[in-house]
């Protein structure tokens, strides 16, 4: 998927004894979009710019070893080498015979053919990485200014962690020029390193330029047009985030000094064997306590806070991931960390004074956003016609901002439809949900519409899960209303030629999420629920999906008629 931006000149900064002025570079093939305004809280703006700088660059994929030493070492030793390995030629000649039989065979494979190229785009890449590192960022930062904050998004590398740093007006004076939208901003390594003169004692001044967008000659040399080639997982990856946010969670109030001590434990300490783990221990009426594996080192928490209502353990991995959170403890009032669940994502929000920095983690760093999450599949699926679309859609753009409840007011729509179609919105990119403040925020990733025909499936689940429901494999579905409002699908699941029949059960709560299921495949056998649910569960939704409807609206006919005689 290819991306193009135009920018008018570059980002960049100026500094006097007196102030600073950053000025950001916006993209002028998008909608005009500008801010320009005085920081009044230096520092803590600082951290949290810095802070999302850790999250663009962060990459803790394996990197083999650097063998450059190694070989410049044995090319010196050539000659020496070579004169041994004459003097033993017939020897070693005998027993080379059964070695090039073999590699003979392995470079019919494919792997073995496309081997050199791999090795060679790998080094290319690790050149670019050490001597050109703008280069190697895949996405310019998505910036969006709303009536009430501005906010910037970012996604690393390795694609595990998503970043998210929202500042409201309240810290920004004077504010002369602004236009409400999103665009993505020229941010190159060096304009960071303009970010860490920031000091207190100094006038800072923030602009997303808007004379950029009051230039009329498209051949003007100070524009600059880079193509960046992003591959789908990205694009699909940054999708997940805000469906992830919305699944149920506990929620735990941590103390700045908690995180620094996690920080500082993680420092300290490296681990040799697994498991790598956070262990979160939740008891009612007790502080958090974590659990530090396979070390054993347990850390109390006497200042923390947390949601759990029964005896709870959470285990997370990916933990050194947290560490970028390490610069913002000094500047922090308190941590909110969303806990999905087991091996699920978690969300790390920081309350900075009137702005907020939030990262969201993956399960664990190799299970990225992209392939192996599908949290949209937990997403109510309920069907949404193109009228309530477009007024939802309009609603929330009257307001930049708005919670459910409010959307549905606006449009006389149920909050089922309105989550429904959010959910859709969000998928393509148009749309982003604000967990630090519980709203749905208006906010177009892209330029151009995203090519949904190539992110229509999000996993080979959902695709064989339409493929199932398209040739009628699902028999013997069956729904019953529970007790707390939600619903409980049964049904089997007939295989193609061959295959075994399935028994299949899902759970969903009072807003037609996910809560649990079971089912007899391999996929959930080996994965449960951590990689969402089976193509199988899916299926069982999808052909359920019209009998939903009418237990749904049974039952709430029922609940008014009791409420009514009951009155």
């Amino acid at each position: 998927m290819r991306f193009q931006y135009r920018y008018f000149g570059h980002s960049g900064a100026q500094h006097t004894a007196s102030s600073t002025a950053l000025q950001f570079a916006p993209d002028t093939l998008r909608a005009p979009v500008h801010f320009v305004a005085d920081i009044n809280r230096h520092l803590p703006f600082r951290e949290g710019m810095s802070a999302l700088h850790d999250v663009v660059v962060g990459d803790l994929r394996f990197k083999p070893r650097d063998k450059s030493a190694y070989l410049e070492w044995l090319a010196g030793q050539e000659n020496e080498l070579l004169a041994q390995f004459m003097a033993r030629s017939d020897q070693l000649k005998a027993q080379m015979v059964p070695i090039s039989n073999e590699l003979a065979e392995l470079r019919k494979s494919k792997r073995a053919v496309m081997q050199p190229f791999m090795s060679a785009q790998k080094s290319y890449f690790d050149h670019i990485y050490k001597v050109n590192r703008e280069a190697w960022f895949v996405l310019d930062p998505v910036i969006t200014v709303h009536p009430d904050r501005v906010f910037f998004e970012c996604f690393s590398q390795d694609e595990s962690s998503y970043g998210m740093f929202s500042c409201s007006h309240d810290i920004f004076d004077r504010v002369s020029d602004h236009a409400f939208g999103t665009t993505n901003v020229d941010y190159s390594e060096s304009l960071y390193d303009e970010f860490q003169k920031i000091r207190d004692y100094k006038t800072t001044r923030l602009a997303i330029d808007p004379g950029g967008f009051q230039v009329q000659s498209d051949n003007d040399p100070a524009f600059h047009e880079p193509k960046i080639d992003v591959p789908d997982s990205w694009v699909r990856g940054f999708l997940q985030v805000s469906s992830a946010m919305l699944l149920p969670a506990q929620r735990l109030q941590l103390h700045p000094m908690d995180i620094h001590n996690i920080c500082l434990v993680l420092r300290r300490r490296k681990e040799r064997v697994g498991p790598r783990s956070l262990r979160f221990i939740l008891r009612p009426g007790q502080p958090v306590r974590i659990l530090f594996e396979p070390w054993g080192h347990e850390l109390v928490c006497p200042r923390s806070t947390h949601s759990a209502t029964s005896d709870t353990d959470i285990r997370v991995w990916g933990r050194r991931r947290l560490l970028q959170l390490e610069r913002l403890v000094p500047v922090a009032q308190g941590f909110t960390v969303h806990l999905l669940g087991t091996g699920m994502p978690s969300f790390w929000v920081a309350q900075l004074p009137d702005m907020e920095f939030t990262l969201g983690l993956s399960g664990w760093t190799a299970n990225d956003w992209s392939r192996n999450g599908h949290f949209e599949l937990l997403q109510p699926r309920h069907t949404v016609d193109q009228d309530s679309l477009l007024r939802v859609f309009a609603a929330l753009g009257e307001r930049w901002r708005a919670t459910t409840d409010e959307l549905a007011a606006a449009t006389g729509l149920s909050t089922l439809t309105v989550d429904a179609a959010l959910g859709g919105y969000v998928q393509a990119g148009r749309v982003v949900y604000d967990i630090a403040h519980g709203v749905w925020r208006l906010r177009e990733l892209s330029r151009e519409p995203l090519p949904m025909d190539k992110l229509r499936y999000a996993s080979p689940e959902e695709e064989a899960a339409a493929e199932l429901v398209r040739a009628r494999r699902i028999a013997s579905v069956k729904t019953q209303a529970r007790s707390d409002g939600g619903l409980s699908l049964s049904g089997k699941c007939k295989g193609s030629a061959g295959q075994r029949e399935y028994f299949v059960n899902l759970q969903l709560d009072a807003d037609q999420r996910v809560a649990s299921g079971e089912c007899q495949c391999s996929h959930f056998v080996r994965h449960r629920m951590t990689k969402g649910p089976c193509e199988h569960m899916l299926a069982l939704r999808l052909s359920a999906a019209p009998a939903m409807e009418t237990t749904k609206t049974t039952t709430t006919t029922d609940q008014e008629r009791t409420t009514a005689h009951i009155g």
